[in-house]
């Protein structure tokens, strides 16, 4: 006979029900896949990138599937707008209990011959981005007096490195750091603070690159030997995002099949 208790504890310790989710860089990728996540476990979610048009779709299919989803623009290195879109989010639900701090871009070239337009492009999206989106949310997870979990999306790149990624292993860097102090400052103030590190995850925008012939070359030089599937990060996503996370606190986790155990 099952016991179907186990069920329900399982159940309250993954489930997002009666939360609600703001995630930025919604309109693809990572984003996309976690709004999809979130909603199916229950929360409502607030879909948020520079261009509304790109997340309205993506809102309007969560509520035709019976979910809850507001799409808002938001262009994570303008203040004015990041400060709006949290604001839309809080007068639509009443707060905001989860953040996936997850926009960001990626310039690559030869540290020599890097531009100082893609340094700082990089840095004020990936890092200040980060830094100006927690900050809001945080004070407002903080005013409500009910606490809330903050996801930063790192990278194994900000663990290791690689040639023609300064600006983005330093950003992701940064991001693992501002992580640990915002951990440090919150977590007694009812806010946790974690960060995922991905690897190679395959997304629509790198499918194509990943199943060429130089792709496949190069993931086999990786130690698990293959990217990684979107589906992967779903269970350290609604890890730190529920309660199964509640002592977790100012950590980095990785999630990218063992490739930090051998050469990037």
């Amino acid at each position: 006979m099952v016991d179907s208790s186990h069920g329900d504890w399982l159940d309250r310790l993954f489930r997002l029900t009666g939360r609600t989710a703001l995630i930025t860089g919604a309109s693809s990728g990572i984003g996309e896949h976690a709004a999809r996540l979130f909603a199916g476990t229950g929360a409502k979610v607030v879909l948020a990138a520079r261009t509304r048009t790109r997340v309205e779709a993506l809102a309007s299919e969560i509520v035709d599937a019976g979910g809850e989803a507001l799409a808002v623009e938001m262009d994570v290195t303008d203040r004015d707008s990041v400060e709006f879109g949290v604001e839309t989010a809080v007068r639509r639900f009443g707060g905001l209990d989860i953040l996936l701090n997850n926009a960001g871009i990626a310039r690559t070239d030869r540290y020599l011959d890097m531009s100082e337009e893609d340094w700082l492009a990089v840095l004020e999206t990936n890092l200040s981005g980060v830094w100006r989106v927690g900050q809001l949310v945080a004070r407002q997870m903080v005013s409500q007096e009910s606490g809330g979990s903050i996801i930063n999306v790192a990278s194994i790149l900000g663990l290791a490195t690689q040639r023609r990624q300064a600006n983005y292993a330093a950003a992701k860097a940064g991001v693992i750091q501002l992580t640990r102090t915002m951990a440090l400052e919150l977590g007694r103030r009812g806010v946790r603070v974690n960060a995922i590190a991905p690897g190679y995850v395959v997304t629509g925008i790198n499918r194509e690159f990943f199943d060429s012939e130089r792709g496949r070359e190069y993931v086999q030089g990786l130690f698990p030997g293959r990217p990684g599937e979107l589906g992967e990060l779903d269970g350290v996503l609604l890890l730190l995002a529920g309660a199964a996370g509640s002592y977790i606190q100012g950590v980095t986790i990785p999630v990218d099949g063992g490739a930090l155990l051998g050469s990037l």
